[in-house]
């Protein structure tokens, strides 16, 4: 675990912030597992893994109660201030982005059951284009940030951030082509309507990934990037 997270003179106080993030990025990885697995299923047609990621979205939320009587007991016991205040709280917000990246992630399964597990034809492979791109992308950004909240890195962190956010550009692009789908062809709605659910779910997954960075840099810089310019406050350049 990081140092930031070590030297107090109680060195149970120690093991208790290192059992903290332990737990933090244990459910970090189950909620990129989950994502992963929502993707493989609908690009594999994969039905068996949408039911796992369904039956697995209570293990997410049992976590998350588990974490925030954590950060209770710490916060009763310990009376944090300063860096270690900012760990706890910066924990307790990135929590709430992965139980909300579980709940997208189920709602991708169900969609891809939905989808899969009917007797009506299944959507193109033009119509699906879209979705496979920003699923992998909104997948590898979670990733990252993921890595990011384990290893606490300055530097990596604020790269992620200053990085030009695709995933919006993406959904905005795929919009566009599948209006042109339904113009063309009526019978595309039904399938045109779930497509727009699953992508709008991995841009909110990207969305969710990036708090996730987010909160490495208040816990590393002790800054607030929050609703911020980042442009102009982390990568030094001017805003577009």
């Amino acid at each position: 675990m990081s140092y930031l997270l070590e030297g107090h003179t109680v060195k149970r106080y120690d093991g208790d912030l290192n059992e903290l993030h332990m737990q933090v990025i244990r459910m970090a990885g189950l909620a990129l597992d989950q994502t992963r697995l929502a993707l493989r299923a609908l690009k594999e047609e994969d039905l068996a893994a949408a039911r796992r990621v369904t039956e697995r979205e209570k293990e997410l939320d049992n976590d998350e109660l588990k974490i925030d009587e954590m950060i209770v007991n710490l916060i009763a016991t310990r009376s944090p201030v300063a860096l270690d205040l900012r760990v706890i709280m910066a924990f307790s917000k990135s929590v709430i982005d992965l139980e909300r990246i579980g709940d997208l992630a189920t709602r991708i399964a169900a969609i891809s059951l939905n989808i899969y597990d009917n007797e009506n034809n299944d959507p193109s492979s033009q119509l699906l284009r879209d979705v496979f791109v920003m699923g992998k992308r909104a997948t590898v950004l979670l990733d990252n940030a993921v890595e990011v909240l384990d290893t606490l890195d300055q530097h990596k962190a604020q790269q992620l951030l200053c990085e030009r956010d695709e995933l919006d550009e993406d959904f905005r692009s795929a919009l566009r082509r599948l209006t042109t789908f339904v113009m063309e062809d009526s019978r595309n709605v039904g399938h045109a309507i779930n497509i727009v659910l699953i992508l709008k779910a991995f841009e909110r997954i990207g969305e969710h990934a990036r708090n996730l960075v987010e909160q490495a840099i208040y816990i590393t810089d002790g800054i607030d990037v929050r609703h911020q310019d980042i442009s102009t406050l982390l990568c030094n350049t001017e805003p577009e």
